[in-house]
């Protein structure tokens, strides 16, 4: 889905793979945002209708990790803030 990209930074870079996924959450009324990366973790903030999804987490830990760390492979997990 996304190719390796490794001239960036890894903010930059997770950031990029970002823009890629947020269609599928602006489609559901939603968004995606970069809290920051530490440490080889991100950070992430669903907004809109995502925020208060059930399914929210799981669609973090799944997709969203696995497609960061197929394009950024310093990233070793992937964290949600739901509020």
């Amino acid at each position: 889905m996304t190719e390796r990209v490794e001239a960036a930074p890894v903010s930059e870079r997770v950031e990029a793979v970002l823009e890629i996924l947020r269609p599928f959450f602006e489609r559901d009324g939603g968004n995606i945002e970069l809290l920051g990366v530490d440490l080889g973790v991100v950070v992430v903030r669903l907004t809109g209708a995502c925020a208060a999804c059930p399914f929210a987490e799981a669609d973090v830990q799944g997709m969203v990790e696995q497609v960061i760390r197929e394009a950024v492979p310093e990233i070793r997990a992937v964290e949600a803030v739901l509020f």
